[in-house]
């Protein structure tokens, strides 16, 4: 299976204004570029704004696959615009079911381990103007997933990413976090094995803790 990079953004934290006249500083929209330098604490000239949730050593670059942009667009009927889900690399042949926290790849001169599957964010329906997306995100577990940088460097859209090093347990995959953690269907046993793995990152680690904390 062939990966590649198809496209690449990064944006700086904005002012985004709602239909009923309210807003809120987001580090949702971000710009097209040809490359970007990617760094232990994220892309160069890329930041979130609310750090609470976003962002930092863990979480510094956010992927999204490609093929999701098809399903999104054919249930609600509209285009959407690229890294409309607020990620940094949309990429294909990297679907949630195939990628393991601990997954190591290389894209450009940079390389990143997979930390994290993302949690939905409220944020892209109201950026969108589209209530029921959000729910459909969550709904699907289409969401991407967050990576941390191992080594520093340029990543070009185009870029073929490679599998540098599978994870120790492949099959705890952003998908099958996403149905024990986000859907609720975990219980002791498989929230232990999610916390099994070192390469999660602290925030999610916490998350996945409460939750098993509830088991014991």
């Amino acid at each position: 299976m062939t990966r590649l990079i198809k496209h690449v953004a990064i944006g700086m934290p904005k002012e985004m204004i709602f239909e009923n006249g309210k807003s809120m500083m987001t580090g949702i929209e971000k710009g097209a570029v040809e490359q970007a330098y990617l760094t232990k604490d994220g892309f160069m000239d890329d930041r979130p704004y609310n750090k609470k949730y976003h962002g930092g050593p863990d979480r510094a670059v956010c992927l999204f696959p490609h093929e999701h942009y098809a399903f999104f667009e054919r249930i609600f009927q509209k285009t959407l615009p690229k890294s409309a889900f607020g990620e940094n690399l949309i990429v294909s042949g990297m679907l949630e079911k195939d990628v393991a926290i601990g997954d190591i790849f290389q894209a450009g001169q940079a390389i990143f381990q997979i930390s994290e599957a993302r949690n939905p964010c409220s944020t892209i329906a109201k950026y969108h103007h589209m209530p029921e997306l959000y729910k459909k995100v969550t709904e699907t577990g289409f969401t991407g997933y967050l990576a941390r940088t191992l080594k520093e460097g340029e990543i070009c859209c185009g870029d073929q990413v490679m599998l540098l090093e599978k994870a120790k347990d492949p099959d705890v995959t952003v998908a099958y976090c996403h149905e024990m953690v986000l859907h609720g269907k975990g219980r002791g046993k498989e929230l232990a094995r999610i916390l099994a793995v070192d390469a999660l990152s602290v925030r999610y680690r916490l998350s996945v803790e409460k939750k098993r904390a509830r088991y014991t």
